[in-house]
């Protein structure tokens, strides 16, 4: 099993985005530019610039020509978790300081249905984990996933693992590199999942986001459903006019 160093300019991201949420950067002024970033981070232009776009994908940040790089206000909402980035980045480094929580109801290798065998581009003689968890944020619950995932491609998955973060252990221990995932999103009436662990009443609407995430090398290696209470979720999206 392998183990993969992060790239430089995602830990740089990860050090600007930490300021940003912190006020570290005044919201009114533009961050410092990438000439200036790139001295105090001991990095070449290029770097600066890679770790930068990962944050203007993000919407945390964005450009105007000519006068530099600001901060967008609404990455200031604290109290929402933005839905695009936890489906690609993972819920636990999204929430910052805020704790997670992960109960595992269901974990089995199975084989795929033709639908899941669709979405993960695999055979229906390939295995697969199918997993069912709770996600608990300050001890209040926040999401239940249901999650298809390769076994011949993610390896090595483990109740344990289940518990903590499972994008960690797919980048840092199998030295992946977690790119993209097309998503849906839906309103949807509530199972007795949702009622049980979501405390969600039979007469309230559940959010479900569907997703297939991919890998660097072009692989579906993800094929689930997020589902949240509609009190608790918010779909953030942000588009920049150049």
């Amino acid at each position: 099993m392998s183990t993969k160093k992060k790239p430089k300019y995602e830990t740089i991201a990860d050090e600007i985005r930490k300021r940003i949420i912190e006020h570290v950067y005044p919201l009114e002024h533009a961050l410092p530019d990438e000439i200036h970033l790139a001295q105090e981070f001991e990095v070449s232009r290029m770097t600066m610039k890679r770790a930068l776009e990962i944050l203007v994908m993000e919407g945390l940040i964005y450009r105007k020509r000519g006068k530099g790089t600001f901060i967008l206000q609404s990455s200031f909402q604290k109290d929402r978790i933005n839905v695009i980035s936890k489906e690609t980045r993972g819920l636990t480094q999204v929430i910052g300081d805020r704790s997670l929580r992960s109960e595992v109801l269901n974990f089995e290798v199975k084989f795929p249905s033709q639908e899941v065998a669709n979405h993960l581009m695999i055979e229906l003689t390939e295995p697969v984990y199918e997993i069912r968890r709770v996600r608990y944020v300050d001890e209040e619950p926040y999401v239940i996933e249901l999650t298809y995932m390769v076994a011949n491609l993610i390896t090595g998955i483990t109740r344990e693992i289940l518990e903590k973060s499972v994008y960690a252990y797919i980048q840092e221990e199998l030295g992946y590199t977690i790119t993209s995932s097309h998503k849906v999103i839906r309103a949807d009436k509530p199972d007795e999942y949702d009622q049980a662990y979501l405390k969600n009443d039979v007469t309230e609407p559940i959010i479900e986001v569907e997703q297939v995430v991919y890998l660097s090398n072009g692989k579906p290696f993800e094929y689930s459903f997020a589902r949240h209470r509609y009190d608790k979720f918010v779909f953030s999206s942000v588009n920049i006019v150049k």
